[in-house]
């Protein structure tokens, strides 16, 4: 691990070794062999062709059940002979089929197709997985921990800020939630959005499989084998490859709940800077080599990089895949090997975040603290009242006592409202707001 060049396979190894299981070179050369015995089933099952019968994929697939790194090493020294990764697997298999004793029916082995088939129906079939198992349970799990915050401290007043400068009081758990809900709305668009497969042979026309079985409707055979078989959705139709537009389309989403949780990480970094947070003190940690007092937000530092890195790639993706000169280059093939990449950086900077927000301890004392001292935001609550009873100019009233240099404190609020020319019921009123109850209602 120290000499690997990412820090994905090295440094944080134990943070995103979950995803081997499908963005792995080993897993590649796996889901392609699924995608394959598959087909052959649906070639048996479906089309009932005598040439085929049910003991080769019987036996076959008892064999590549015990599929482990020895074969997949056995298929990459294939692949050094053909110079063709998916030409390899088609070869493995049928060396598996003559063990067997199989060898009259080799060649309905990748029958037909071209090896964007495969790579087409293989990539969205383990995308959709790696997203089921790993990333989906753990953003789910992030997602509830930042609504469970939102609860807590639902009804802690804070002090809001707008460009940077005392604003309208809010709640510590209502601005926590603002980002639940961003967060949730992304959540359900990408749950909308198909993961979509090629399957239509060389050019996207079925061409060889109708030239050798005329009679069959090959095309509602590829619908049956993708969406029913596979579980994705068949596009149609296409070129040699896969359009990638829905694939773009989930990445966008990864993306947009990437900036969404830089803009969280942002913002609570800026409240531990401001001291409305503290963080839990963890017994040897050091915070830095040469200030021993410091407790630095590491943990959302980590994340805001992490998420960065995987929305270039993320975005590179999006705009590249879908773009393929005529049938088809290979620049979408060099592009997808690296699927696992971004999603290994937003698995990252999703622990990260958690770990984080698990050392959060709500400052109270600070927080009541800048809003005893901000009591000119109540103005824009004196004016509204105002406004209401028809008191003429009374936004120009609260603008030339607040725009002063002078401290306005709860002694010089009160005081303007004596002096307005209002019914006591409703000076009353006005003194009753103050920084730590004009929070308004979510």
């Amino acid at each position: 691990m120290l000499e690997a060049i990412s820090p994905i396979d090295g440094r944080y190894h134990h943070k995103t070794k979950e995803l081997s299981a499908y963005f792995s070179e080993f897993a590649l050369i796996k889901y392609r062999l699924q995608v394959e015995l598959e087909y052959l089933a649906a070639l048996k099952d479906d089309l009932q062709l005598e040439e085929l019968k049910g003991l080769v994929l019987e036996e076959l697939s008892k064999r590549i059940a015990q599929f482990d790194l020895k074969d997949a090493e056995k298929i990459k020294d294939i692949e050094k002979r053909t110079n063709h990764d998916v030409k390899a697997v088609e070869y493995f298999i049928k060396e598996k089929m003559t063990e067997l004793g199989l060898a009259q029916y080799q060649e309905f082995v990748h029958f037909g197709l071209t090896s964007q088939d495969i790579n087409n129906t293989a990539i969205p079939l383990s995308l959709k997985e790696g997203m089921k198992s790993v990333y989906l349970p753990l953003f789910s799990d992030l997602k509830q921990q930042i609504e469970g915050l939102a609860v807590e401290w639902e009804n802690v007043p804070m002090l809001a800020r707008t460009h940077g400068q005392a604003a309208s009081p809010t709640t510590v758990g209502k601005e926590i939630r603002v980002f639940a809900e961003r967060l949730e709305q992304q959540l359900k668009q990408l749950n909308t959005l198909p993961y979509s497969a090629k399957f239509g042979g060389a050019t996207g026309n079925m061409n060889a499989h109708y030239v050798a079985y005329p009679d069959i409707d090959w095309h509602q055979f590829a619908r049956n084998f993708v969406e029913n078989r596979l579980q994705l959705k068949r596009s149609y139709p296409t070129t040699q490859i896969e359009h990638y537009d829905n694939l773009a389309a989930i990445f966008h989403v990864c993306s947009r709940i990437n900036t969404i949780l830089i803009d969280f990480c942002r913002d609570i970094w800026t409240y531990i800077s401001m001291d409305y947070f503290k963080q839990k003190l963890v017994a040897g940690e050091v915070g830095s080599s040469t200030m021993p007092h410091k407790v630095n937000p590491i943990d959302f530092e980590n994340a805001e990089g992490n998420l960065g890195i995987a929305n270039a790639l993320f975005t590179h993706m999006a705009s590249k895949l879908p773009i393929s000169r005529l049938q088809r280059d290979l620049t979408d093939s060099t592009v997808l090997r690296n699927v696992g990449v971004p999603l290994a950086h937003t698995l990252i900077a999703f622990k990260s975040i958690q770990k984080g927000l698990k050392k959060l301890i709500l400052n109270s004392d600070k927080l009541q603290q800048d809003l005893s001292h901000n009591w000119a935001v109540v103005a824009e609550a004196i004016q509204t009242v105002l406004r209401k009873k028809g008191y003429p100019q009374a936004y120009e009233a609260l603008k030339g006592l607040t725009r002063t240099n002078k401290v306005i404190d709860e002694k010089n609020i009160h005081i303007f409202i004596d002096s307005l020319m209002l019914d006591n019921e409703t000076k009353t009123q006005l003194k009753r707001i103050s920084p730590h109850n004009y929070i308004g209602k979510l």
